[in-house]
């Protein structure tokens, strides 16, 4: 499985994030758990959320009133939207896949989303 996220890199403050992971080699019909995490500069890894095959979706309690996990109907992409961010959501966000959902066997390259005016 190969994964690759794409996205703005930079964001102001109060903005929306829209953030894109780019499926090869499977597909999103896999039963496995398809995720966002994020690891900001000195600190762990954040896990955001996920979504399954048939498109049931989980998340951090901690960020589930900002954020949003979607697949296309081709399930060969997912997408995180996040609203009203912060510099404190500076970070490497990662897309990740696996059957169990917090330990992901597969992992995108990541990409930096810098929050700042």
């Amino acid at each position: 499985v190969q994964l690759q996220e794409s996205g703005p890199g930079l964001v102001n403050p109060s903005q929306t994030l829209s953030l894109t992971c780019t499926v090869s080699g499977e597909s999103i019909t896999t039963n496995f758990y398809w995720s966002w995490i994020r690891q900001s500069s000195g600190k762990g890894l954040e896990w955001m959320g996920a979504i399954t095959y048939s498109g049931s979706t989980f998340y951090n309690p901690s960020l589930k009133s900002r954020s949003s996990i979607s697949r296309d109907s081709a399930k060969t992409t997912m997408f995180l939207q996040m609203n009203s961010l912060k510099p404190d959501d500076t970070a490497v966000y990662y897309c990740a896949t696996g059957r169990v959902i917090l330990n992901p066997d597969y992992w995108g390259q990541g990409t930096q989303v810098t929050v700042s005016s």
